[in-house]
């Protein structure tokens, strides 16, 4: 499949760039799209949550009144979960979520992510730019340029382009990242990806 090459201009020039059919058309699989991004988002997990149980909190363990005989409940010391101030039954504990996927696993994933965007028409071409000095109106004027100012987009560039970050780093509907860090997640949580012509060279061989 071929796609126009755009310039910053948001001019087509008349280049096209070939995509591969294995990494752009395959019927994508949802299943292993959930598995990929249910293991993103536990990988960026703390899990350092933790509240304190009956044996934690601070208070003395003098049981309140006696057992029977007072026309009221029984009751134990002041750091009972039912009374104000006191334990939490079953509270978080610190853990791991990370959890691990497999290889080709999640290379499936990523080329449906990449599939599902070319088939929805969420995927652009432009030609591969850079920016003197690091200007966040520039940046601003390039997505506007290319009718994509309004949406939360996803530049993908063959290598690291310090002031095409640094420009782009203020704009919360803007993410960047190399085409070798692509994953399924990014590629879903935004509306439109951008890619460079070099990085799709880079793309077609994951």
């Amino acid at each position: 499949m071929e796609l126009a090459v755009y310039n910053i201009k948001g001019e087509d020039t008349g280049r096209k760039v070939t995509l591969n059919d294995d990494v752009f058309g395959i019927e994508p699989n949802e299943h292993v799209i959930y598995l990929a991004v249910k293991q993103y988002l536990g990988n960026q997990r703390q899990g350092t949550a933790k509240a304190k149980e009956r044996s934690e909190v601070s208070g003395s363990t003098r049981k309140l009144h006696r057992q029977k005989g007072t026309g009221g409940a029984r009751i134990g010391d002041i750091n009972s979960p039912v009374l104000v101030g006191g334990g939490r039954v079953f509270g978080p504990r610190p853990r791991n979520y990370r959890s691990k996927l497999n290889k080709k696993v999640k290379d499936l994933a990523r080329r449906s992510a990449l599939s599902a965007k070319l088939a929805d028409n969420e995927i652009v071409v432009v030609e591969d730019f850079n920016i003197e000095a690091p200007k966040t109106k520039e940046f601003l004027n390039i997505a506007k340029n290319l009718k994509l100012d309004d949406k939360k987009l996803l530049l993908v560039l063959a290598n690291q382009n310090k002031n095409v970050y640094l420009s782009a780093r203020n704009i919360p509907s803007v993410n960047i990242m190399t085409a070798s860090d692509v994953n399924t997640y990014a590629l879903l949580n935004n509306n439109v990806v951008v890619l460079t012509e070099n990085s799709v060279d880079v793309i077609n061989q994951l």
